[in-house]
């Protein structure tokens, strides 16, 4: 199967375009860049001082047709005066089959000189003390379909270490501020399905069986892809629904989205004060 994404030569050309372009647009790369996945928009919404540029004019970025996707990075302020990139849409590997759509943001990213990458997402709950509206900080994750972004890529680079994908002191301070704003914030697995099509019952018993305690179709390329370019990564997953056969509720996208816009508001808000907590770390100010 041919990419649709660009590789090799032509995607290491594309990159350093495209943090040139980022550069121009809005100067100095802010140290946290964040994925919006469903649900999480609002968060964008609440910057200040915005600036926009849209994915269509950054060579080599995708162009993600996902509900709720606006394929634009925004450049704006926490209100605690945290500086921030988020990125409004990803590509998603059910979309085309290749996993490689988010190499060049990614790698664009860490060429304008961003240090963490920040992944949001939807998913789909294993656990009963974990229901919809609720945030799972991801400790881990399981790539069930074992397919890799970086499949073809040449170096010793290539084999990354993944023993500690979300960094823990993100983590901590992640979990350490929900403490004190009394926001509950569970912590788990995140196991990765290839979608489009919703898990089984028998498939979200294996999952957790596995030790997973959600499900997406997301994350885990760009977890792997920005480990691959020396960033630190964490990640966050708001509850849109139990998985499938833990509930008598039948699962589509619109209820995805219609659970991600109740609860949004929330989880925005959250990120904004984990945005500022961690702006302020001394081993980022130091980088």
């Amino acid at each position: 199967m041919n990419s649709p994404y660009l590789q090799g030569d032509a995607l290491a050309a594309a990159v350093e375009a495209a943090a040139a372009k980022l550069r121009a647009a809005f100067g100095d790369a802010p140290t946290i860049a964040v994925v919006l996945g469903s649900g999480w928009s609002s968060a964008s919404d609440q910057l200040q001082n915005v600036q926009r540029i849209s994915y269509a004019d950054l060579p080599g970025w995708p162009l993600p047709k996902v509900e709720g996707h606006v394929n634009e990075v925004v450049v704006g302020t926490t209100a605690g005066g945290a500086r921030v990139a988020m990125l409004r849409g990803r590509a998603h590997t059910y979309e085309s089959g290749d996993c490689t759509g988010m190499a060049a943001p990614i790698r664009s990213l860490k060429a304008w000189g961003v240090q963490v990458l920040l992944s949001t997402n939807a998913s789909g709950s294993l656990r009963q003390h974990q229901p919809p509206g609720s945030l799972m900080l991801i400790s881990d994750h399981i790539n069930a379909p074992q397919r890799s972004p970086l499949v073809g890529v040449q170096g010793s680079h290539r084999f990354v270490d993944m023993s500690c994908a979300y960094d823990l002191e993100l983590r901590q301070t992640a979990a350490k501020l929900a403490k004190e704003i009394d926001q509950r914030l569970c912590e788990g697995v995140y196991c990765w399905a290839l979608g489009p099509q919703f898990e089984t019952p028998a498939e979200i018993r294996m999952f957790a069986a596995w030790g997973a305690d959600a499900v997406g179709m997301s994350t885990v390329p760009d977890t792997i892809l920005a480990r691959h370019a020396g960033l630190r990564v964490m990640g966050l997953a708001l509850i849109t629904n139990m998985a499938a056969g833990l509930s008598a509720e039948a699962l589509t996208h619109e209820l995805t989205l219609r659970e991600a816009k109740d609860s949004g508001e929330r989880a925005a808000g959250f990120l904004s004060a984990l945005l500022d907590r961690l702006t302020a770390l001394e081993s980022l100010k130091a980088a």
